[in-house]
């Protein structure tokens, strides 16, 4: 946890709400988020109860499970669910647009959106994760069959959730990690992870303060839990009374459809109270204006959604169970570009997140108080445009001559530290030599050199091109990594007759 961060906690402990930690929202919001309340039944490996699915807050379907120990229901539900989700995910699939490649000499073509799924917490994610990974490999035909949407919507599921492990990415969003991303509660990252209780900080009921709301959120009769857990009271109280109602009934078909109706009472009234704050939370969101770079990355979600689109669409075979060894180190090596990047870009569109690096050392905000916007370096090969400029900054300033700064006001220039003098009054005058995006000629494009009197931020967080790692072609992989993979044309294990035995887990 950063100073800063712990600081805003403790002010909101101290003034009974929430505190912002940022300016802007930093992830992208769909006019038409898909939101899903799933709810798990206790004690079974990640055995699907029930599930509040829905694109806006009056469109709320309840899928249930009656018997969730039982695998053909559960399978049924799966199929309920991707009734609901695949419509979903096809509504993004009418209009493309080109996309310039090769500097312009080429075009691609993206679909102009993509969808976004919204769940409660990170173990929704899990759940869906799970679900995906249980589903993906099952087919329509042979020995357990199932519909054949079933095996699809695995598929799909299983690239939101390894979407939602990708830094930045916006396709599949807890709202406790939105919501703690902006705004910092006086109570423990762990209890943040409660949706009523955080959103008790946030925006606390009139009348109380955001610890008095937690509180009240910490009891499962007035505000269930968020999913997919169920609480246990109910589990004992009301649920298994309903399920052995259910079982009870056998082949009646009126007892069995009042069985039924009573469970879909229950759960509905278990999961109505998630699913208000999940929109809810979407409101509080939409409060805040997005980042100047949340497009960007939600780029990276469309062209993303159309891959796996076309994918699909090319009769590919389903994500491997497993990674090999060079596909792992090269995914690994992509989220960590990724990371690098998102955090560059968060405090490059956000003050606040940026007075963090400031407080590390890591930037530093200054004024301009002399401008040389017309030198030229003479003493190459060819004179080239080299601006310098003096600032005057009361904050320290920790890294060394000769070092290589940006501002997030010009990005893409570059500011090298060429004297650091100590000032009065525990100042420090900065003089940097200016680099790049002014023109191509002798004289500095108007805007491109900061003037006098400007007030700038300088870091040493880059925005640059991050180039890929090298790594060995599968069929290279050393044997102690496990040798050349089993070739396959579409590089994916095909389904075999043990499927069905593996665990729903």
């Amino acid at each position: 946890m950063s100073t800063l961060r712990a600081l805003a906690r403790a002010q909101a402990l101290a003034a009974g709400v929430a505190q912002p930690v940022a300016t802007v929202r930093h992830l992208h919001l769909s006019e038409r988020p898909l939101v899903v309340v799933p709810l798990a039944m206790a004690g079974e490996a990640n055995a699907p109860l029930a599930a509040l699915v829905g694109a806006a807050p009056d469109e709320a379907r309840l899928l249930i499970v009656p018997q969730p120990r039982n695998r053909d229901q559960r399978f049924r539900f799966a199929a309920e669910l991707a009734a609901t989700v695949l419509p979903y995910l096809d509504e993004f699939r009418d209009v493309t647009e080109a996309v310039p490649i090769d500097r312009g000499r080429d075009v691609r073509h993206r679909y102009v959106d993509a969808p976004q799924l919204l769940v409660p917490n990170p173990a929704g994610i899990t759940f869906l994760r799970l679900l995906g990974r249980s589903t993906r490999f099952r087919r329509p035909d042979g020995d357990y069959p199932v519909h054949p949407s079933v095996p699809l919507l695995g598929r799909w599921l299983t690239f939101f959730t390894e979407r939602a492990e990708h830094p930045g990415s916006s396709a599949l969003v807890a709202m406790t990690d939105a919501l703690s991303l902006h705004w910092a509660t006086g109570q423990s990252v762990v209890e943040d992870l409660h949706l009523p209780a955080l959103l008790g900080w946030i925006d606390p009921p009139a009348g109380m303060t955001g610890a008095q709301a937690a509180a009240r959120a910490e009891d499962p009769t007035v505000c269930p839990p968020a999913g997919p857990a169920t609480d246990p009271e109910f589990d004992n109280r009301v649920l298994a009374p309903a399920v052995a109602a259910y079982a009870d009934a056998g082949d009646d078909p009126v007892a069995r459809g009042a069985a039924y109706a009573e469970l879909e009472r229950v759960l509905r009234d278990q999961l109505a109270p998630t699913w208000e704050l999940m929109w809810r939370g979407v409101g509080l969101l939409r409060t805040l204006p997005p980042g100047a770079r949340v497009a960007g990355r939600w780029d990276g979600d469309k062209d993303a959604f159309t891959g796996h689109a076309e994918h699909v669409d090319a009769g590919g075979g389903p994500q491997p169970r497993r990674d090999g060894a060079v596909v792992a180190a090269q995914r690994l090596h992509r989220l960590e570009r990724a990371l690098t990047t998102y955090a560059v870009q968060r405090a490059y569109d956000d003050p606040l997140v940026m007075a963090e690096h400031r407080l590390t050392g890591e930037a530093f905000v200054g004024d301009v108080t002399l401008a040389d916007p017309k030198r030229v370096d003479d003493t190459g090969k060819r004179p080239v445009l080299r601006p310098r400029i003096q600032l005057v900054t009361t904050e320290p300033v920790l890294v060394p001559v000769g070092t290589t700064l940006h501002s997030p006001a010009r990005p893409t220039q570059k500011a090298r530290v060429v004297f650091l003098t100590p000032a009065a009054d525990g100042k420090t005058e900065v003089v940097l030599e200016l680099s790049g995006a002014m023109g191509r000629g002798l004289t500095a494009a108007p805007g491109s050199v900061p003037e006098v009197g400007e007030r700038l931020c300088y870091t040493t967080l880059s925005e640059a091109f991050l180039p890929a790692g090298a790594f060995p072609t599968p069929e290279e992989t050393p044997w102690t990594h496990g040798g050349p993979p089993p070739t396959r044309a579409d590089d994916a294990p095909a389904p075999s007759d043990a499927d069905p035995a593996e665990d729903w887990a």
